[in-house]
């Protein structure tokens, strides 16, 4: 954000300099206006530095956020008064006071707990006064009110800590430790531990009464109520990766998974540049199907006498089901013939009596003392929401979801209704991410229905409206939304095109919105709710420098599909002053993640290729950015159609691209380049090796070239495993199609990417030695990860793509 200072007064010499500045200012202009590779690739801070993360005061006129300062990676706190516009900088003494984005209300919606900085805060709502319960260099997370609402309670470790805001005490409701009881006796065979205590009495009774003085004073501290806590000793063969505190403050529910696992072999990134001048090595992660994840349990531990009851999954409908058995006998033979023993293929590749699960979520219900718990199936294919009874320890599904390819990333949130009502979630089950309230098991009522999508759902204080974001006006479009709790049409909030997200104020009459459009990133906006037409800019951090570039705005058209029904969203950038009676050259940009929307109409991840497609059409290239099937925000169907076969769908689409641009704004075929990062780059590869004709030339940026080189949790979804699916892997990798390049390639790399390895590039390269390939080249870039983070790594990377279309497609 710019301070704008008075300007100076009126002094000699200010009127030669005017003429001067006159006489120049045209030029000026020019050299301002000018679209450079230097000014696009130099550090993002030159365009300036949006507002981040805004949430509303208790008074429901001020709003906080931070902003990053200009040349560091230090983000300060600002507070904007909405109704004057001012906007002023949070000293540090004053940060401890100026709340934070979420906390705990009690039941009466008086106060508020929250963490900030690692410490623990009440805040009375009524007059804003705030109380620090904490002070220590041991952060506090999971901050909420007990269902007694007097007491507050917090973690630091493995430790539950409780404030009693009536007395002032500070209770300590449990210790969890991941070790074995040391008063109990361990019974297991050690010949010179049992020869001592044969043959030395003296040692023995030593420690018996060592082990009685400890048991006594166990036993004095859990009847002492002036003392009383207790440690609770888990074992050492496990872990707990979530637990969570009953509101009743007596029982607790631990996630639990074995505590030695077996981790899969890492890989190895060397790290040639480094401060030493040696090479140095680290460990990075493995690869898919290597270590997939291990099955979770769920565990109610009873605070006050220890005992342990270990839920039942086997009840969640459909565990038992395996739903890649179609796969397994033909991934068997496919394994057979290519040299592995049959007998060990069918052992590693037979079916689980019960399919693994993991948690990926927790929510209490304070009124009830009942927890809903969502879990996913460790092969993808199904998750549920279940809820356990903390008091009998009973647990009941409530809700499942199930797709034959895979659940969705996104659309899990979830929570309850007010006093624990029912349940709410979000769902795909219809095709497309929306809202669902359950009041009974198995009984969800769909809040929202549509070919849209919703999410950052939020439930206001008054219990009656949902509040969300979705892309109901356009797929590209996403507008804020709410909808009644009991169903009902929902009511648009804001009218602004574009992205929008936003933070609503506690009383529930105002959004504070992050707005932006394809030309502008994030402002801030201030919106009554009920009344679209209030929406006012807060914020104004966008640079002069970029705004007075000549950006080329992209239009967003539809690209009619051969393969489905539906079209592919794309952005066009065509140049200024096109002439549809000229033959132009084009590029095709692929954008990264596979699922990732950038067709929409808001402001792009892809703030440098926005200004590069910019670059390319002022100087005559028609350029398109298709969100290709895949690609987030057009529903489940579009989602999955690449399951079991990437890059094959996705081609199609972009086959379709082609034709469509040569025939609708005169396209020359045989100049046509493409490129693209990370997904973008193994879908450069796949056209180039799959379709050798269709495009003059190609770069891949941080590529992948071998799925079955890529992680776990993102590759196991779309194509299984290796092991269970090798089928899927050898359609879907390029590695495996590298015969068929016969036009110009760049590979760029980051040596120090520990998503796509470097390797995939000195594997793929040494294929097209083998291929005797001639016709392409590599970058490599010593010091970057994979989303690169230097200008001078930006700037050499993006000369050389520039060079190649000038020398290919032009």
């Amino acid at each position: 954000m710019s301070i704008r200072r008075n300007p100076r007064p009126w002094t000699r010499g200010t009127a030669a300099l005017i003429l001067f500045l006159l006489c120049f200012a045209p030029l000026q202009a020019m050299a301002d206006e000018e679209i450079t590779l230097e000014r696009i690739m130099a550090h993002p801070d030159w365009l300036g530095n949006p507002p981040e993360s805004p949430y509303w005061r208790e008074d429901n006129q001020t709003v906080i956020f931070q902003q990053k300062r200009e040349d560091e990676e230090i983000r300060d706190y600002y507070r904007l008064d909405v109704d004057s516009g001012e906007i002023s900088q949070v000293p540090a003494e004053r940060l401890s006071r100026i709340g934070a984005p979420e906390g705990d209300l009690d039941r009466n919606q008086r106060r508020m707990a929250y963490a900030r900085d690692g410490n623990v805060f009440v805040k009375q709502l009524d007059d804003g006064t705030t109380r620090q319960l904490t002070r220590s260099s041991e952060p506090a997370v999971d901050v909420r009110f007990l269902a007694d609402d007097f007491r507050v309670t917090w973690r630091t470790g493995q430790t539950y800590h409780a404030y009693d805001l009536e007395s002032g005490l500070v209770e300590q409701l449990a210790e969890l430790r991941l070790e074995k009881d040391p008063l109990e006796e361990e019974k297991e065979f050690d010949f010179l531990k049992d020869q001592q205590a044969r043959l030395f009495i003296t040692l023995d009774r030593e420690r018996e009464t060592e082990q009685a003085v400890k048991r006594h004073e166990r036993e004095v501290a859990e009847r002492d109520q002036g003392r009383q806590h207790r440690i609770h000793y888990l074992g050492d063969d496990i872990q707990t990766p979530m637990q969570s505190l009953a509101p009743s403050g007596d029982q607790m529910l631990l996630v639990v998974e074995p505590a030695q696992q077996d981790p899969g072999r890492s890989g190895t990134m060397p790290a040639y540049v480094s401060e030493s001048g040696y090479v140095e090595t680290h460990d990075v992660r493995t690869r898919v199907g290597s270590n997939p994840p291990v099955g979770q349990k769920l565990w109610l531990l009873d605070l006050e006498n220890g005992e342990r009851h270990s839920l039942d999954l086997s009840e969640l409908p459909g565990i038992q089901d395996d739903p890649l058995a179609d796969l397994r006998p033909e991934a068997i033979d496919w394994h057979v013939e290519h040299g592995a023993p049959r007998d060990e293929v069918e052992e590693a590749l037979e079916a689980p009596e019960q399919r693994d699960v993991r948690v990926i979520g927790l929510e209490w219900d304070r009124a009830n003392n009942r927890a809903a718990v969502m879990l996913r199936a460790v092969d993808n294919k199904d998750r549920w929401i279940a809820v356990v009874d903390a008091a009998s320890g009973e647990m009941e599904t409530w809700h499942r979801l199930t797709d034959p390819a895979w659940i969705n990333w996104s659309f899990n949130e979830f929570g309850w209704l007010p006093e624990g009502e029912g349940l709410w979630y979000v769902s795909e089950e219809s095709g497309f991410g929306h809202l669902y309230v359950a009041r009974s098991p198995m009984e969800g009522q769909a809040i929202t229905e549509g070919n849209y999508k919703v999410n950052n759902i939020q439930l206001g204080r008054d219990g009656d409206w949902f509040y969300f974001r979705a892309n109901a006006p356009h797929p590209g479009i996403y507008e804020i939304f709410r909808a009644p709790v009991n169903g009902g049409d929902m009511e648009q909030l804001t009218d602004l095109g574009g992205q929008n997200d936003y933070a609503l104020s506690a009383d529930g009459e105002r959004l504070a919105v992050l707005h932006d459009n394809a030309m502008r990133p994030p402002e801030l906006y201030a919106v009554e709710v009920g009344d679209k037409a209030s929406a006012h800019q807060l914020t104004e951090t966008v640079s002069d420098a970029f705004l007075e570039k000549d950006w080329v705005e992209p239009k967003f058209v539809e690209v009619p599909s051969s393969h489905v029904d539906e079209p592919i969203h794309t952005r066009l950038y065509l140049p200024p002053d096109y002439d549809p009676e000229k033959e132009y050259p084009a590029v095709f940009f692929v954008h990264g993640a596979g699922y990732l929307q950038n067709a929409h109409q808001g402001w792009s991840n892809y703030f440098r290729e926005f200004m590069f497609h910019s670059k390319l059409a002022h100087e005559g290239y028609v350029v398109m950015d298709m969100d290709y099937r895949a690609s987030a925000g057009y529903g489940r169907d579009w989602r999955t159609d690449i399951y079991r076969q990437m890059g094959h769908p996705e081609l199609e689409d972009h086959v379709d691209g082609l034709n469509w641009v040569v025939d609708e704004y005169n396209v020359d075929p045989d100049r046509v380049g493409i490129y693209g990062g990370s997904y973008g780059g193994f879908m450069t590869f796949m056209a180039l090796f799959r379709e050798p004709t269709l495009f003059a030339a190609g770069a891949a940026l941080r590529p992948v070239s071998d799925w079955a080189a890529y992680n776990h949790p993102y590759t196991s979804n779309i194509l299984n495993t290796p092991q269970v699916d090798p089928m899927a892997y050898e359609k879907s990798s390029p590695i495996e199609f590298a015969e068929g390049l016969e036009r110009p390639l760049l590979i760029t790399s980051g040596m120090l990417d520990d998503n796509v390895f470097y390797q995939d590039v000195v594997r793929l390269t040494q294929r097209l030695l083998e291929l005797e390939k001639e016709d392409f080249e590599n970058a490599m870039y010593p010091l970057e990860p994979h989303g690169f983070e230097h200008p001078e790594a930006w700037l050499d990377q993006y000369r050389r793509i520039y060079k190649l279309f000038d020398q290919h497609v032009k």
